[in-house]
């Protein structure tokens, strides 16, 4: 078979039909093997890339703290929002210092002082400033105690107190609060309702005697700071139930509390 003179051999020819049914005669161009050999250049030079030049894939620790500070904020803000509007008993308060606690024990006090701030914030946005205060005073105050407490493994005795004291202060700053806000003393209020109570108890035990002032207002700080007492201690029952299962935990509750609660670990 004879090529023309300006065509060689290796020249392969591609019969290409075009719409009208001529059959046309073109000629490969030679460039298409040099633009795949620069194609493939490129991905090969792209695939070598030092590490150096490719883009970070794990976060930083600042990132991870500001992100998870900023999302348990926002859960006890809520749990702070649907127990005001929805009560359904002392479940949710509870679950109040909890997180924040948390963030404490992943991100030390920085982190959990910031969603602190957040939570107050958020709330002083949804709520007021009034409710933003009475969260931050005392469950804000509780959560880094708890924290500082649980990191340093403290023991429960010194945590429960301390915590105990923080929610006595939060209590008659709430009362404070709310009767400047009012024009109203509430403390004679509570101190005629703890006369009440003291007077049926000197009659149940045949006492014939009318109750001191100041018996009445330490009968009542011994009250306040008994129920806060009681509610610190649900709180690390259930920080020992949560934390736990989260890979935070707290320290082990005191040998007695183990025997009755049957707790082995």
């Amino acid at each position: 078979m004879a090529f023309p003179a300006d065509r060689s051999p290796d020249t392969e020819i591609n019969n290409v039909v075009s719409d009208s049914g001529e059959v046309a005669e073109t000629a490969d161009d030679d460039n298409w093997v040099d633009a795949e050999d620069g194609e493939t250049e490129a991905v090969a030079s792209t695939q070598e890339l030092p590490l150096s030049r490719q883009q970070p894939v794990l976060k930083s620790p600042q990132t991870l703290a500001m992100v998870e500070s900023a999302f348990l904020a926002s859960m006890v803000s809520i749990i702070w929002l649907i127990n005001y509007y929805f009560p359904i008993g002392p479940l949710l308060r509870i679950l109040f210092p909890i997180p924040l606690a948390l963030v404490y024990l992943r991100w030390r006090s920085p982190a959990a002082i910031k969603g602190m701030i957040a939570a107050g914030l958020l709330l002083s946005v949804l709520m007021g400033p009034t409710r933003s205060v009475v969260f931050v005073i005392p469950y804000g105050l509780m959560s880094l105690q708890l924290g500082f407490c649980w990191v340093r493994n403290a023991s429960w005795g010194f945590s429960i107190f301390t915590g105990a004291l923080i929610g006595t202060f939060g209590f008659f700053f709430r009362f404070w609060l709310f009767s400047f806000l009012l024009g109203e003393n509430l403390w004679q209020y509570v101190m005629g309702q703890i006369t009440n109570l003291v007077d049926w108890l000197f009659l149940q035990f045949n006492i014939l005697a009318q109750p001191d002032v100041l018996l009445v207002q330490l009968l009542a700080v011994a009250m306040v700071f008994l129920n806060s007492l009681i509610y610190m201690v649900a709180v690390h029952l259930t920080a020992l139930l949560i934390l736990d299962r989260l890979g935070n935990p707290i320290p082990r509750p005191p040998q007695w509390l183990k025997v009755i609660l049957d707790y082995d670990y």
